[in-house]
């Protein structure tokens, strides 16, 4: 039997299924809480039950004392409701909401998607997950104190795992590792969440995304993210890559557009081979979504991807009436901080 909850002060709600946890459904959902672990150890995702009832099928966690217990509060994550509910509660919203943690963790699984990408997932230890809002990045922390920075594929209620897409930098010290050492069980320290890429969730604009190369990652993470939450707004992604085999997921992106009616997909090579035998959008990637979109006024476009393509974009785009201020990026360059932030061509 599902349950309906309700948030104050939001006025948010989302339905529970039976054995399901009030923090698994809101994610699920797309509605985010705080919370630390998922386990019921830290207590971050504690909260006020307003109206109704709760019960624990595996005992009061011991992130919640007794006390607490009998005022009314109530750890989420382990937390199951037995009537429709009334929460108060704090929702995260915006980067600063969320804390940065540093963390080990280890190589769970390692794929080749082309040439020149592999896929990582990383495990954290048992009992700790790490919150972040989609399109955010973490940092690798190297042994000599560098950092390298990589945006998060996995949308952020899908967080057994953090995904990577990692693209090869010739003489890249770093990529090197990863692509010819670096095995499964291998255990790396993070650091994250970081950025303020991530989707402005308070309007009903259409979105416009693009993505060069690895930059797909940071943007399949907000696309999921955005499915998840039952967001309706027009979408269009556009992926800008060189050749055919450069679009390492790409039956993923047509999967969305032939299974969500207000979802579109455009693959733009920039130098197709021959055996390509492509007969899609060629040329910048940029130059393609001007074209077909002579007025950006009422748009939003969010983009990931080299330096040159956010650049050209920021500057083609605001010529065709998109205001500054909706021009949401993730260039992979060199951070304020003067940490490379390359999200998949870190060398």
């Amino acid at each position: 039997m599902s349950h309906k909850v309700s948030v104050l002060p939001s006025g948010h709600s989302f339905t529970v299924e039976e054995g399901e946890s009030i923090l698994d459904a809101a994610l699920r959902q797309g509605h985010a809480f705080p919370y630390g672990c998922r386990s019921g150890f830290c207590g971050d995702c504690k909260s006020k039950v307003v109206e109704g009832e709760v019960e624990y099928p595996d005992g009061t966690p011991p992130g919640l004392s007794e006390t607490e217990a009998l005022t009314g509060m109530a750890l989420l994550c382990q937390a199951r409701p037995c009537s429709d509910l009334t929460l108060e509660a704090r929702e995260v919203t915006e980067a600063a909401d969320i804390p940065v943690r540093n963390l080990p963790c280890k190589v769970a699984r390692k794929e080749q998607l082309c040439h020149d990408v592999v896929r990582l997932f990383l495990k954290l230890p048992e009992g700790e997950r790490l919150q972040f809002l989609a399109g955010q990045y973490i940092d690798f922390l190297l042994k000599d104190g560098r950092h390298r920075a990589f945006s998060m594929a996995n949308p952020p209620h899908d967080d057994d795992l953090i995904e990577l897409h990692i693209r090869h930098v010739a003489g890249g010290e770093f990529t090197d590792y990863v692509f010819n050492q670096l095995e499964e069980k291998t255990v790396l320290r993070i650091e994250g969440p970081h950025g303020g890429f991530h989707l402005r969730e308070d309007s009903d604009r259409p979105i416009i995304f693009m993505a060069g190369g690895t930059g797909f990652a940071p943007i399949k993470s907000i696309i999921e993210h955005a499915v998840a939450e039952g967001i309706q707004r027009p979408m269009h992604l556009y992926w800008g890559v060189r050749a055919r085999a450069d679009l390492y997921l790409n039956e993923l992106a047509e999967e969305w557009a032939a299974r969500l009616p207000n979802f579109r997909y455009t693959p733009v090579l920039s130098e197709p081979a021959p055996e390509d035998a492509w007969s899609g959008a060629t040329g910048y990637v940029h130059e393609v979504i001007a074209r077909e979109h002579p007025d950006l006024s009422g748009y939003e476009i969010y983009t990931a991807g080299p330096p040159v393509m956010v650049e050209a974009g920021l500057h083609a785009f605001t010529a065709q009436g998109l205001p500054q201020e909706r021009y949401y990026s993730d260039a992979f360059n060199l951070a304020m901080d003067g940490k490379k932030k390359e999200a998949g061509a870190t060398g």
